[in-house]
């Protein structure tokens, strides 16, 4: 695969990784024009979540960046309480917010211990609330930070799952997959299309056959965004791959 709203970044170790994406995010947060404005985050769980969380910290705690209307919400969480260690919320409290005393009113978490069909009504609601809509009606997120599976599924999006939810309009759904916890609550297709930037961090050699598969072409969730996503100005890419484990000649 060759598309042009796809970069590919290779970092040597996931804590290189790590250190390169919170700073590239600090540096966004330096330059925003307009911190009266509402920046919208939308955070996901995996391996390198911890480790990313505190390099975030790290880099912010010597920088001038602000999170001051900063609102972190969630690609997906799994249906469990905060107090379960598979809670991708709980390891945002400890790692990010915490250190940070991010202000509450900031944290949108997604209510994994409710009923699922209302925690998404709630977390699309909320979203809704604070976030600008397009056109369709759709909230606009400026940052969605993505993992990958090593088949190849971003936030709760799986591979077995037909193309027709590409253009479903749910913002957040209830769905039940094959890795366990099973109940998870994802953000849906259209969101991650329509927000500013996407960056997926695929840390781990296990994800090596699933990024080979995906710059190949083969129909895997994160080929459906990147297929459908606009290029933004300037000719750069509107979605970010950063890696740890295939070294290309050069970016995508």
């Amino acid at each position: 695969m060759n598309h042009p709203a796809l970069n590919l970044h290779y970092l040597s170790t996931p804590e290189e990784l790590a250190r390169y994406v919170a700073e590239e995010f600090i540096a966004i947060l330096i330059c925003r024009n307009d911190r009266s404005v509402p920046f919208g985050v939308a955070l996901s769980g995996g391996r390198i979540a911890a480790t990313f969380y505190k390099e975030i910290v790290q880099s912010a705690q010597r920088s001038p960046a602000s999170f001051d209307n900063v609102h972190f919400f969630w690609a997906d969480e799994r249906c469990v309480p905060p107090s379960d260690s598979e809670n991708n919320y709980a390891i945002a409290r400890t790692h990010l917010f915490d250190p940070l005393k991010v202000c509450e009113s900031n944290i949108h978490r997604i209510r994994g211990e409710e009923d699922p069909s209302y925690a998404a009504k709630e977390a699309e609601a909320e979203l809704c609330r604070l976030m600008p809509l397009d056109d369709p009606g759709t909230p606009v997120l400026d940052l969605v930070l993505l993992g990958m599976g090593e088949d190849g599924h971003v936030a709760s999006l799986f591979p077995s799952e037909g193309t027709e939810w590409v253009s479903d309009p749910k913002i957040y759904r209830h769905v039940v997959v094959s890795k366990p916890p099973p109940n998870r609550i994802t953000l849906g297709y259209v969101p991650i299309l329509r927000a500013r930037d996407v960056w997926v961090l695929a840390s781990g050699s296990g994800k090596a056959n699933a990024l080979q598969q995906l710059l190949a072409g083969k129909d895997l969730p994160l080929n459906r965004i990147i297929a459908r996503r606009p290029l933004v100005s300037e000719g750069k890419a509107s979605t970010t791959i950063f890696q740890d484990f295939l070294k290309p000649e050069k970016n995508v």
